[in-house]
């Protein structure tokens, strides 16, 4: 092990012990037991007050931290300056623990305000981030033929991680860590009432992140395990996958114990180590050799430069519009039924643009994950990826803009559990069903639909601020929809799906027993349209209306199982089009007319 190897190690180490210690900081409250900076009370030796002890141990494990990172750097300088990934990393170090360390004085001369906090806490990270690529380019030899996907795939977690740990400090800030005092439900609810409460809806947030990371993470260790088996990647995502666990136990030990200081130092620890993990599987993937050559060539196609007009027109396929526009048809209607009447055009305009970024960016990035099957199909042949308008990481960096644009404009524009639904949609479409169960279950569509429904949720709690059992039923509504209209569609293609070996229903099955299925959907689908009259408090239109439509949907089931043709499976995909945009066009309808 060379000497930067050490030095950057032991660096990494002292850094991760001076996370816990701000922690500690936080939790008992001694941000301020040293009011001066860089001094405590004029003196280097603190007074014996424990307020003033914690916030100097912390203010002197910066101080070896900064050594570490000084002398990192210099050795870099001296000794490796032909290694530019070490030479680049350890000179960024000194400017990012600068910062940190002005910021740190900025923070007590602002008297611990909630956003100079989070905003030390962020910069501590991308400092920690910075270490630990340092510290794992110098340990993992480069090895093997890596998976570029999966290395995007851990990124994107590392991420959200990070997502979760500033949002947690700005609950901290905000006093909000008690907003609920029961654990799993929400002040005896298991929907929370959000309106005209800022302490609910952040920890309504931060919990409902915390289940979705968990999701997240799993699957980026299984990813890791799969393809980086017995390398570093797969260790350190595992690591994370096993602490996101513990982690959410210390979170439920924080409600029962009341915010107990040890159990929120080991809180906030135990997340920065799986923030940590990640960011180390990250880099230790980057170790792996890329491969050479990218998803047009492997299609078997050579990307050509495209004029502004196609290039724009290849990017905005990439969001398959024909999917949104079923946004569009939801969305609106359900922020209509939720206020009783037609809410803020500008309201309505922030949602539907908020989600269709969501959307878009979550069928981009399905795209950059499906491009290989996509080339394998004749319904996908002509997507950007497989016919090479443009490269896997050109979409992947447009879908996850488009995803921070969404969260940022329907966080800013309309309120955060929107925003947090929106996301969360997307993060369970790519995780769950396109990397977990598209290519491996039957019941793909059956629980990957869930995405597809949860703009009904989005567009509620714009206008409401929190949920209820309404929005429930109308996400069952789409929900139950999915399958019966997307089995419709598979029938047609079935020869494609079972070439790319996609166990979609109708390419394992045969047309009667998917018709089957289909029927016992509809009927499902029948049912629940019809209690939502009563839960909605819906009107004789939309009844009427929901009960000729189930009818006719329940028809177009039958005779295909009779007939069991691709024209009476393409009849009832039509339909099933038709009835979702007239049922909840009938919703909107309703409300307007009773008012």
């Amino acid at each position: 092990m060379s000497r930067l190897a050490r030095l950057s190690l032991v660096t990494t180490v002292l850094s991760f012990l001076l996370a816990a210690a701000g922690g500690l900081v936080r939790a008992t409250d001694s941000g301020l037991g040293c009011p001066g900076w860089p001094k405590c009370y004029g003196r280097w030796i603190p007074p014996a007050d424990h307020h003033a002890i914690i916030e100097m141990s912390h203010r002197y494990l910066a101080s070896a931290v900064s050594i570490g990172v000084v002398a990192t750097c210099v050795v870099a300088v001296l000794f490796h300056r032909k290694d530019r990934i070490a030479l680049g990393l350890g000179l960024a170090i000194v400017p990012l623990v600068v910062a940190q360390a002005l910021l740190g004085a900025y923070v007590v001369h602002h008297e611990l305000a909630a956003w100079t906090v989070v905003a030390h806490l962020g910069l501590g990270m991308a400092f920690a981030a910075t270490l630990i690529t340092l510290t794992v380019h110098l340990h993992v030899e480069r090895t093997g033929v890596g998976d570029p996907i999966t290395r995007r795939l851990l990124g994107a977690g590392a991420l959200a991680v990070l997502a979760q740990l500033l949002l947690g400090s700005w609950v901290t800030g905000r006093g909000a860590g008690l907003a609920f005092t029961d654990w799993p439900l929400y002040g005896g609810r298991v929907i929370p009432v959000l309106a005209g409460r800022e302490d609910a809806a952040l920890q309504f947030a931060h919990r409902t992140w915390a289940y979705v990371l968990a999701v997240v993470v799993v699957m980026c260790a299984r990813r890791a395990r799969r393809l980086h088996a017995g390398s570093a990647p797969a260790f350190f995502a595992t690591a994370a996958a096993g602490l996101v666990f513990v982690q959410i136990g210390l979170g439920v030990l924080n409600i029962a114990t009341r915010l107990n200081a040890a159990v929120v130092t080991a809180h906030l620890a135990t997340a920065t180590l799986i923030w940590g993990a990640l960011v180390a599987a990250w880099a230790s993937a980057r170790r792996t050799e890329p491969v050479t050559a990218d998803a047009p060539a492997r299609a078997g196609v050579t990307r050509e430069r495209l004029g502004f007009g196609p290039t724009v027109t290849a990017y905005v396929a990439l969001t398959k519009p024909r999917i949104i526009e079923l946004l569009l048809v939801t969305t609106v209607p359900t922020m209509i039924v939720a206020a009783r009447g037609m809410p803020s055009v500008w309201l309505m305009a922030a949602t539907v643009l908020g989600g269709t970024l969501a959307a878009g960016g979550a069928n981009a990035i399905n795209m950059v994950i499906d491009r290989d099957i996509d080339k394998l199909m004749k319904r996908t042949a002509k997507r950007p990826l497989v016919t090479g308008a443009m490269t896997a990481r050109a979409a992947l960096t447009f879908a996850l803009a488009l995803e921070l644009a969404a969260f940022v404009e329907l966080a800013a524009l309309v309120n955060l559990l929107s925003a947090v639904l929106a996301v969360s949609a997307t993060l369970f479409y790519v995780f769950v069903y396109t990397l977990w169960l598209k290519r491996r279950s039957t019941q793909n569509i059956v629980i990957g639909g869930a995405a597809g429904a949860v703009p009904v949720l989005v567009g509620w709690s714009a206008v409401t601020g929190s949920l209820g059992w309404a929005p429930v039923v109308l996400f069952a509504i789409i929900f139950v929809w999915t399958p019966p209209h997307f089995w419709a569609l598979a029938i047609r293609y079935r020869d494609d799906y079972a070439a790319a070996d996609v166990p979609m229903l109708p390419a394992v099955a045969s047309t009667q027993a998917t018709a089957r299925r289909i029927i016992a959907y509809t009927v499902l689908l029948w049912a629940v349209s019809v209690l939502f009259a009563e839960v909605g408090r819906m009107g004789d239109i939309y009844l009427a209306t929901a009960l000729v439509l189930g009818a006719g949907f329940l028809g177009l089931a039958v005779k295909l199982l009779r007939d069991g043709t691709t024209q009476a499976s393409m009849r009832l995909f039509g339909y099933s089009i038709s009835y979702v945009t007239l049922l909840f066009s009938s919703m909107a309808l309703d409300q307007l007319v009773r008012r």
